[in-house]
């Protein structure tokens, strides 16, 4: 089962973390991710768990991730 840990810190940072997410909620949580972003303004960013890396493509461009 997919699940998401959100945690909003003392500085108003919106933490989330995650381990893998399935093939069919994968898109979804990026969108969500992408709106909460938007919506929440100031800058985004990520950084992957200790050992996890993975080629894969959203919106038509590769990332590596």
């Amino acid at each position: 089962m997919d699940k998401f840990e959100i945690e909003i810190l003392i500085d108003g940072t919106i933490k989330i973390a995650s381990d893998k997410v399935s093939g069919a909620n994968h898109a979804n949580a990026e969108q969500f991710f992408k709106l909460l972003a938007q919506n929440a303004g100031g800058e985004s960013s990520r950084a992957r768990k200790a050992g996890h890396t993975h080629t894969h493509t959203h919106e038509g461009a590769q990332v590596k991730q």
